[in-house]
């Protein structure tokens, strides 16, 4: 297990390990809302369109996250992300996902976009077919509020 701080990220840590059952990663289908209520405003399901490279379909932004942000992706692509710097970061951090077919932990704390972004992610595949990564469920929580910075 990473070092996960955010007891919601360990939690679904655990839960979607559970699910795999012995595979590299479970499928959504695995997966019941129900049980990650303890995460679910904070949940953004994606589907992997495949290509090279791959293209994300944000199936699901969490209304947590979308209150946070002012903005709600729920239904769009990723590149309908509104700040470049952060749409370019999580580009490679599903891409990275989607290609070595394993969860990525990060904790982060810089500026982007000119604003100050620290926050806790966890990025989990899901595969239906137990071989290609066909969905992304990632968690994130922020450590404190996005402070824009004046230039």
């Amino acid at each position: 297990m990473p070092e996960i701080v955010h007891p919601s990220l360990r939690q679904l840590y655990a839960y979607w390990d559970g699910k795999r059952a012995g595979r590299a990663m479970p499928s959504r289908a695995d997966l019941d809302p129900v049980d990650m209520r303890f995460v679910i405003g904070n949940v953004i399901m994606v589907d992997v369109i495949e290509g090279t490279p791959p293209g994300f379909h944000i199936r699901l932004h969490g209304t947590n996250l979308s209150e946070r942000v002012r903005y709600d992706l729920t239904g769009k692509m990723l590149d309908a992300l509104p700040f470049e710097e952060f749409r370019e970061i999580t580009r490679r951090s599903f891409t990275k996902v989607v290609t070595s077919k394993e969860l990525l932990h990060v904790h982060r704390d810089l500026i982007m976009d000119e604003r100050r972004r620290a926050y806790e992610t966890l990025i989990l595949p899901l595969s239906s077919d137990g071989e290609r990564v066909d969905r992304i469920l990632c968690a994130l929580f922020y450590d404190h509020l996005d402070v824009e910075l004046t230039r």
